[in-house]
């Protein structure tokens, strides 16, 4: 089941790693993240542990 708090909505998870909303959505088009959509309203939401993820790939790179 989806806890909400381990998500973040498509603007606090762009001002949690550091980029704008567009980035986002344009790495999801390149699937360089998993999103997930809530089951209310379909709104974008990005898993915590997978935008650490991401950032931890950025800097070792």
């Amino acid at each position: 089941m989806l806890k909400i708090i381990d998500y973040l909505k498509i603007k606090d998870a762009a001002e949690f790693i550091g980029v704008t909303p567009n980035t986002l959505r344009n790495w999801d088009k390149e699937k360089r993240i998993s999103v997930y959509r809530n089951p209310q309203n379909s709104y974008r939401l990005y898993k915590k542990e997978d935008l650490e993820n991401l950032l931890k790939n950025i800097k070792s790179a």
